[in-house]
């Protein structure tokens, strides 16, 4: 089994939120960035005390987590990812997330593909020959 690389540092969380891209569902809010090292997608979770106690708050982050390995066609390398949960899960099941994900699949695939192609060009120099 593959394990998936965590987005951890605080720096790289404001990084992400500062210059990604957002998509918005009915519980989460999905914000994502390029990397320009095109590793495997990163994932993290931000679960705020309003969500509820500590229990609300862990499950919902083990219902993101399963979600993001179950569905590794919406998350191509190169992207880090950072879902806000915006409401507590209730009886909601990873299936569940995953199906509000795929909802949300033409606009997370549009943000995907901008946040890749401005960390392709934020990447370039002026001596770079391929730049037109």
């Amino acid at each position: 089994m593959i394990r998936a690389t965590r987005v951890r540092k605080r720096a790289e969380f404001e990084r992400i939120q500062k210059g990604g891209a957002r998509v918005s569902t009915r519980t989460f809010v999905l914000i994502v960035s390029g990397r320009p090292d095109r590793g495997p997608a990163r994932l993290g979770i931000t679960a705020s005390r309003k969500i509820g106690g500590a229990v609300t708050r862990n499950r919902a982050k083990r219902l993101v987590r399963e979600a993001f390995r179950a569905n590794p066609e919406l998350f191509p390398p190169g992207i880090d990812l950072v879902v806000i949960v915006r409401k507590p899960p209730g009886s909601m099941k990873a299936a569940e997330v995953g199906a509000e994900w795929r909802g949300a699949q033409k606009q997370l695939a549009r943000r995907i593909e901008e946040a890749l192609r401005a960390c392709e060009t934020a990447g370039k120099t002026q001596d770079d020959p391929r730049i037109p």
